[in-house]
């Protein structure tokens, strides 16, 4: 009579927390499960699989800059670790609203992932940067992993009070987000930087459902903010570089003027170095200095003449 009763709780616990709850009940004790939902910049831009070919060509940016930001496709994933579209766009806006005052930035179009499924590769990327005139692509990747096991409580609830009253399952969260900059005709990675979290708590199996969608979703906001500050600071380093002419690409402003960067020099470089040389010959006295002269009704005079 007692083992029918528990049964029943059994049953009546596992319908109302749905099926997944039952595929959970008929694990064994001490068991795992894993969820897992990713895209990946190296799967998109090499599709066939071959490796990234060294760097042979120099980036040449004309700013200001028009920039393209998307997430990458996902390579799959199921129910409750799936980032959904108006999440996406919710952190596309946020990265946006962080760098589009840039002075180096004139805009930042966020562009939907779908028009990337189609083609892959370089050649489908520099379409997409053709359709919407952009200069660069900014691409986001991300990689999350939920992972849900049984602890030795579980064990109580389940076969004697049921799904309500124990804390059974925990639920580890790890997530990673990634910005990367590309250029498309050179092929190449012109800046990237990436953010992670990773979150762990208790939950009940009735709740286990959407428990975990809150996990993920608070997961992604979090390693994406982490992110966002990552590619502040690099991108920080980044204008250093071009400035010092250490960055591996050309800095040209729209008008044709050099702006830094794998050997240019910036407007101020040259003003000055102009500079510099015109003190040099005043110092050899290459350079005669003529006292200043002012138009009278008569003509020009010097400035000692009355």
């Amino acid at each position: 009579m007692r083992a029918g009763t528990l049964l029943l709780l059994g049953t009546i616990a596992a319908a109302s927390a749905g099926c997944a709850a039952l595929d959970h009940m008929m694990c064994t004790p001490n068991c795992r499960t894993q969820v897992r939902n990713s895209s990946s910049l190296v799967s998109y831009l090499y599709p066939e699989g071959a490796p990234p070919p060294a760097q042979d060509s120099v980036p040449e940016l004309h700013v200001p800059l028009r920039v393209g930001l998307a997430f990458l496709p996902s390579r799959g994933g199921s129910g409750v670790a799936q980032l959904d579209e108006a999440h996406k766009e919710m952190l596309l806006e946020r990265i946006r609203e962080r760098f589009a005052s840039r002075k180096f930035v004139s805009e930042i179009v966020i562009i939907p992932d779908y028009y990337l499924e189609s083609s892959r590769g370089f050649e489908g990327l520099a379409g997409v940067q053709r359709l919407y005139s952009v200069d660069l692509m900014a691409l986001v990747s991300y990689d999350q992993v939920i992972y849900t096991s049984d602890t030795k409580a579980s064990l109580t609830y389940l076969t004697i009070l049921g799904a309500y009253f124990i804390p059974g399952s925990v639920n580890d969260t790890t997530t990673l987000v990634d910005l990367a900059v590309v250029d498309s005709p050179t092929r190449s990675l012109v800046l990237r930087a990436g953010g992670t979290d990773t979150n762990q708590h208790s939950t009940t199996l009735i709740d286990m459902s959407r428990e975990t969608r809150h996990d993920s979703s608070a997961s992604f906001d979090a390693a994406t903010n982490k992110m966002i500050d990552h590619f502040d600071t690099a991108l920080l380093a980044f204008e250093q570089q071009v400035h010092e002419g250490k960055a591996r690409v050309h800095v040209v402003a729209r008008d044709g003027a050099h702006g830094g960067g794998a050997g240019a020099w910036s407007a101020g470089e040259i003003a000055g170095g102009i500079m510099l040389l015109v003190l040099a010959r005043l110092r050899r006295g290459g350079w005669r200095v003529e006292p200043a002269r002012r138009i009278t009704s008569a003509g020009w005079s010097s400035p000692d003449c009355e």
